[in-house]
């Protein structure tokens, strides 16, 4: 994935804890990892000990890519549908903080991120004589002034500080991709739970803010869509800051929230 340098000035992220803080949230992350691994304590997808998950749920998470077209004409290209053993198992990641779980999440987001490069290219939304025009891979893409990188959706600084990692971060690295933060919060948002399709938009429009993005083809990417909103106002961030993005993936998308034509709802 190409490199490139940004004004982090314009970024509004969680200012970075002291030295030993920040030590012991790490550390404390690579134990509950080791911990989780080594003495498992039961099996995310249906609860059965002693597996952190057990081969029927395993093969759950399987990827199978499905398209959602969000209001915006967003296109979200999902690696798994976020119910049953695979709404558990994100469930329990965030909730207890079980990183391993990471590792078999990762495959789906792959999935969604090959997906929607592919539904990219076929776009036609490159330059001639790009390699994206070409069908290049996302990590050949090195060509100024076009480039594409994978940009994961901002982290608050309260999962920051209750977590001690940015779970979006970790699942796309874990994908293969090197994510890029171009985006930040801007300002606070209420919390999103309970929140229908429209009062969530409002809730969230204006809270991002982007980097300097011109020149860049982007690629959104976050652990679950729901509503969609959260994409949307990434996209506009991204578009505001002059880039262009080509799609979004996710690990999973809540099907329920999207109508017969695909449409978020």
């Amino acid at each position: 994935m190409a490199c490139f340098r940004h004004d982090w000035a314009m970024l509004l992220i969680p200012r970075p804890a002291p030295l030993v803080a920040e030590l012991r949230r790490v550390a404390g992350s690579a134990l509950a990892e080791v911990g989780a691994l080594a003495f498992p304590v039961q099996c995310a997808g249906c609860g059965i000990p002693p597996l952190a998950l057990c081969a029927a749920c395993l093969a759950a998470l399987r990827p199978e890519p499905t398209l959602r077209v969000l209001e915006s004409g967003l296109r979200v290209w999902s690696g798994l549908q976020l119910e049953g053993v695979v709404a558990r198992a994100i469930g329990t990641l965030k909730a207890e903080h079980r990183t391993p779980l990471l590792t078999h999440l990762a495959p789906a987001l792959a999935a969604a991120l090959d997906a929607a490069w592919n539904d990219a290219c076929r776009s036609g939304d490159w330059p001639p004589g790009h390699p994206g025009s070409c069908g290049a891979h996302p990590a050949a893409v090195r060509v100024a002034p076009t480039r594409l990188v994978v940009v994961p959706m901002p982290t608050s600084a309260a999962s920051w500080r209750r977590r001690g990692v940015r779970l979006v971060d970790a699942l796309a690295r874990r994908a293969g991709a090197e994510p890029i933060r171009l985006l930040g919060n801007a300002r606070r948002i209420r919390d999103q739970r309970g929140l229908g399709r429209n009062e969530r938009g409002s809730n969230l429009h204006g809270s991002m803010r982007c980097a300097d993005a011109r020149g860049l083809r982007v690629l959104l990417v976050d652990d679950v869509v729901t509503t969609g909103a959260t994409l949307e106002e990434a996209s506009r961030a991204v578009i505001a800051a002059g880039g262009a993005v080509l799609g979004a993936a996710t690990a999973a998308s809540r099907p329920r929230l999207f109508g017969a034509e695909g449409i978020g709802t």
